[in-house]
């Protein structure tokens, strides 16, 4: 064990010793890391600083979106309008599944 193992195993027992990891949220529960392994090895670093950033990929928000989009199209009486947002989301799912695509792709490298 390496001088800064040591070091660092020594500051843990001493914040344990304080109650520092006490009150943690999701103690005792289980970790869901399938989040984490189905994201490509070469992303899971960036996905997970921007996770906990609270920043949501860009495949969130278009599935956000287009559910928006439903919303307003089941309440909608105008056809004209009905069209329009017919359109916004054909055009909302295309950019979806290239993102998609995209993602798939880079898996199998």
């Amino acid at each position: 064990m390496s001088v800064f193992d040591k070091s660092v195993e020594a500051i843990l027992k001493e914040a344990v010793a304080r109650g520092e990891f006490d009150n943690l949220p999701n103690a005792g529960k289980e970790l869901d890391l399938t989040e984490y392994f189905n994201t490509p090895e070469e992303f899971r670093v960036a996905a997970s600083i921007l996770k906990n950033a609270g920043i949501k990929p860009r495949e969130a928000y278009l599935l956000r979106e287009i559910a928006e989009e439903k919303k307003k199209l089941a309440s909608c009486q105008d056809s004209a309008e009905q069209a329009k947002i017919q359109e916004r989301i054909q055009y909302l799912q295309i950019g979806l599944n290239l993102a998609l695509e995209r993602i798939q792709q880079q898996r199998r490298k």
